[in-house]
């Protein structure tokens, strides 16, 4: 079974257990995560975003300071803004929240439904699998010569053809590299890619 695999059926049974939706944000670092996998209603997370709550959000405090499960109602940080009430207006009424990993690359998710707390069983099973995927995804420790070379090169402001002559490969070749670098750094485009490489200190 590929990684991709493995991720998609981790995410599959996290939807099972969050019908409302859930958030993970994976091996946050300089406050963006590395990768960010998301089913929440999308009116909720518009206006979450609208309102910039990830700076306020009580829960994501406590993810940061805090390793383990927690539902929602038994959070003791303040909530000034009152996200959790508005979350509910928007289905998300009671939820679990996950932090796992060490603080340079913490890793922290929600869980919500709108008919029920979550019980023991049902927050453990989501514990599990919030650190399954922190593993899963965890940033590479290096990449290919080869694709440090390409990746240098379209940096520097090199065209594809230009930097294929450069390492003497067909311009097919270096989409290969790039291609490999961007799955290796789970990027979506190479610029996202290259912005990785350098914050993971692989180029």
């Amino acid at each position: 079974m590929s990684e991709k695999q493995r991720i998609d059926r981790e995410l599959a049974a996290l939807g099972k257990l969050a019908p409302a939706g859930y958030h993970a944000g994976l091996h946050i670092r300089f406050a963006s995560p590395l990768v960010t996998f998301q089913t929440y209603n999308q009116a909720w997370t518009d206006h979450y975003t609208a309102q910039a709550y990830a700076m306020r959000d009580p829960m994501i405090a406590w993810g940061f300071s805090t390793e383990g499960e927690t539902r929602w109602s038994e959070l003791e940080l303040p909530d000034p803004f009152g996200i959790l009430d508005e979350a509910a207006e928007f289905g998300l009424k009671y939820g679990v929240q996950v932090s796992c990993g060490p603080i340079s690359s913490r890793t922290i998710a929600g869980a919500a439904r709108a008919d029920r707390e979550f019980e023991a069983d049902e927050i453990a099973e989501i514990g599990d699998i919030i650190r399954r995927l922190h593993d899963l995804t965890e940033p590479p420790e290096s990449l290919t010569q080869a694709q440090i070379d390409a990746l240098r090169l379209i940096a520097a402001g090199d065209r594809h053809t230009a930097a294929a002559a450069k390492l003497n490969i067909s311009e097919s070749a270096l989409k290969a590299r790039l291609t490999a670098a961007r799955e290796r750094l789970r990027a979506r485009t190479t610029a996202e890619a290259l912005q990785r490489a350098k914050e993971f200190r692989l180029l």
